[in-house]
């Protein structure tokens, strides 16, 4: 069977993680769920041949361009692979890859954005301090690995405002566990004004914080994998795979933005009282 590369959104709020864990529900669980009532995968095999993802995301964490490749058969269209998925997972692009593509290792560039709640925090100290960011730096004192190499390449780092948001996107040649909402954590300090703008350099220069200045992660909630980049690849969208997405998860940010505004209510009557 040929490889094939498939494009995976999620809502990883109903999921302990993004990768499979015995008797947990996570989004490969889903997956492989998914290939074997589909009989793309035998009911004794852990995982398709050739398999591998582009990453692993915390609980919580949201995909949109997550990024899984396995020999399947050419029938299997994100379509196909939707029919037997969670609401909650949808399959919305495919491509043909070489025979040794690896969906881990053969990933250029990873991204992802955090979407902050912070509608009083300072944009342009939000930016002084994402400017910082950019560039090859020892992330050691900014992620949940204390040992082996820590050093990672960011080639792009924003934050806008969008409302009574800050979004902050990363780009990389990779991401250490807990990296993203580190950074988050530290811009929203300098950008509250808690902490002054070159803190960041004091955290960019592993073992010069006490431990108890160093930024915690942000949580998971904020995050989303936005995509991983495959130069030799051509992803094709799959026009009822995409709709999908677009029909699922605009149907939860309504709802969403339903229960949100009833919060607001009740917390804004209770004031007036």
């Amino acid at each position: 069977m040929p490889r094939r590369a498939f494009r995976v959104a999620y809502d990883g709020r109903p999921f302990h993680g993004f990768q499979r864990q015995p008797s947990v529900p996570t989004v490969e669980g889903a997956l492989f769920d998914a290939l074997r009532e589909l009989g793309v995968l035998a009911d004794d095999a852990p995982k398709p041949p050739g398999y591998a993802a582009a990453g692993r995301t915390d609980a919580g964490v949201f995909g949109l361009g997550q990024t899984v490749a396995f020999d399947a058969p050419e029938w299997l269209t994100p379509r196909a692979f939707n029919g037997e998925l969670p609401a909650t997972v949808r399959t919305w692009a495919h491509a043909d890859a070489p025979a040794d593509f690896h969906a881990t290792h053969d990933a250029a560039s990873r991204a992802y954005e955090y979407h902050l709640y912070a509608p009083d925090a300072d944009l342009g100290l939000a930016r002084a301090a994402v400017d910082r960011l950019r560039g090859t730096h020892d992330f050691r004192d900014l992620s949940a690995v204390s040992s082996g190499n820590t050093a990672r390449t960011l080639t792009a780092a924003t934050v806008e405002r969008d409302g009574e948001f800050l979004v902050l996107g990363v780009r990389g040649d990779g991401f250490l566990h807990e990296l993203v909402r580190r950074l988050v954590s530290l811009v929203r300090s300098v950008a509250v004004g808690s902490v002054p703008v070159e803190r960041v350099e004091g955290v960019l220069a592993p073992g010069t914080l006490p431990d108890h200045e160093i930024p915690p992660p942000a949580p998971s909630g904020g995050l989303v994998f936005v995509d991983a980049a495959y130069p030799g690849l051509a992803f094709a969208p799959d026009h009822r795979g995409a709709a999908s997405v677009a029909e699922v998860f605009g149907d939860r940010a309504a709802k969403a933005a339903t229960r949100g505004r009833l919060c607001r209510r009740v917390a804004d009557g209770v004031r007036e009282d």
